[in-house]
């Protein structure tokens, strides 16, 4: 999820993401309220129109077509998670999708932090579940006894969980896995890489471990999975030329990442930053985010990370993924330990895609958590593309709010079939309390 810094005040965006014209106003219409810290919002295939919210601590409940939050939880798996800490966590659960087939076979999976798994590392903080379950006789209940554990990854630390699950126009089910947590990728649990000039690596590394990367797997063969047979690192078993699980890595905490509904049905993803840069990339397969080299477009040292190196390698210089392009992202901005800085952490979000907004077709919306830790005051942005270089980004107003912003700290979001956006939030900076919300975005007088 976010790493927290001293934010300071939001500033005007640089010149090379300047946004033309006036600020574009949208609405929010509160949908949902009394949860916790809801982190993502899912719409299962199964055309009912019902609404699935992920709350962090651990909980899965069920916004009904009649816009009415149902009390009774779909899935609890608060006895299954690791106990969090209220004043701020990035543990707990923290993804869901639903099997292409869902209406007919009824498999969900999920993303949740788990206590360390007995052989783990016994200086690690915990391991990282991706479990299958069924739904019951009940479609407004899950079962809780039908959980199947695909993978388990031990995590290094508490944070940099990462923690989206999607299903690809593929049908394959793409996984996205932080770097270990820390800070820069160095210490307990992160490994050397190719890269000399800086300690640590677990984003370049693809061969001892999965973490800093987005993975895909075939849910639907092998035990507990099957690899995609055009997934890029099978030309030798196991992880000799990079692990089979993985479609892309360097990554630091790709957090929350989605698939354009429309268009080419890009990937999308949201890096979160160290001290310097926030990013969005569009994933390719086999395709190295540069992280810990670069962050963003910028050569980045672990030695010294509030300052950017003069100089860095664009390619992978050595190992099994030498010659390997380190691929820029589309959008960049400038976080909180900067003077130009416009916020603390990105969010990811999704194209839009629906009638409501229509100034917003084809546009990619995503958010910064806040403009300071201890204010909660979460900002929203679209971005489009250009000819070349970054994508032009612009704040988005919200029109019914007089400070212009969500004024909540923001989690995450989420879309439903027409293609609408809905985003998620909270006042606490914790998992902890009931100021957990669901707005949805509409037009200014929606």
């Amino acid at each position: 999820m976010l790493v927290v810094l001293l934010l300071l005040s939001l500033a005007p965006p640089t010149a090379a993401q300047s946004p033309q014209g006036d600020p574009k106003d949208v609405g929010v219409r509160l949908v949902a309220d009394g949860l916790t810290a809801p982190v993502t919002l899912v719409e299962p295939p199964d055309g009912t129109n019902r609404l699935f919210v992920v709350d962090q601590v651990g909980l899965i409940r069920i916004l009904m077509p009649d816009g009415s939050l149902r009390p009774e939880p779909f899935l609890d798996l608060r006895s299954q998670i690791v106990p969090l800490m209220t004043g701020f966590d990035e543990r707990g659960l923290l993804g869901l999708a639903f099997h292409p087939d869902y209406a007919t076979n009824g498999r969900f999976f999920v993303y949740y932090s788990a206590p360390l798994r007995a052989g783990a590392p016994a200086d690690f903080n915990h391991t990282s579940h991706i479990s299958e379950f069924q739904v019951s006789g009940d479609p407004n209940r899950a079962d809780p006894t039908s959980e199947r554990i695909l993978l388990q990854v031990d995590e290094p630390q508490f944070n940099h969980n990462a923690g989206t699950l999607l299903f690809g126009p593929d049908d394959f089910l793409y996984i996205s896995l932080g770097e270990g947590g820390g800070a820069d990728d160095v210490g307990t649990g992160h490994v050397e890489d190719w890269y000399a000039a800086n300690a640590g690596g677990n984003g370049q590394d693809v061969t001892q471990n999965l973490l800093g990367s987005i993975l895909r797997i075939d849910v639907d063969s092998g035990d507990p999975y099957g690899i995609p047979s055009d997934n890029p690192f099978t030309a030798q078993p196991g992880c000799a030329d990079g692990c089979d699980e993985i479609f892309a890595y360097g990554f630091r905490n790709p957090y929350r990442m989605s698939f354009d509904m429309g268009g080419s049905h890009q990937l999308f993803v949201g890096d979160a930053g160290q001290n310097q840069w926030e990013e969005v990339s569009i994933v390719d397969k086999g395709g190295n985010y540069g992280w810990n080299v670069k962050e963003g477009t910028h050569c980045f040292s672990t030695a010294n990370p509030n300052e950017s190196p003069a100089e860095c390698p664009d390619t992978v210089l050595s190992g099994v993924r030498e010659g390997d392009p380190l691929v820029d992202p589309i959008i960049e901005y400038a976080n909180a330990n900067r003077p130009d800085g416009l916020g603390l952490v990105v969010v990811g979000g999704h194209v839009y895609r629906g009638s409501a907004l229509p100034q917003l077709a084809g546009r990619y919306v995503f958010a910064d958590w806040s403009t300071g830790f201890g204010r909660p005051n979460g900002t929203l942005f679209v971005a489009s593309p250009r000819k070349q270089g970054l994508w032009l980004m612009q704040e988005l107003r919200v029109a019914n709010r007089p400070s212009g912003r969500l004024d909540h700290f923001v989690l995450g979001f989420g879309q439903d079939s027409s293609g609408e956006v809905y985003i998620l939030a909270t006042e606490n900076t914790g998992p902890t309390g009931n100021t957990g919300k669901v707005f949805k975005l509409v037009r200014p007088s929606g």
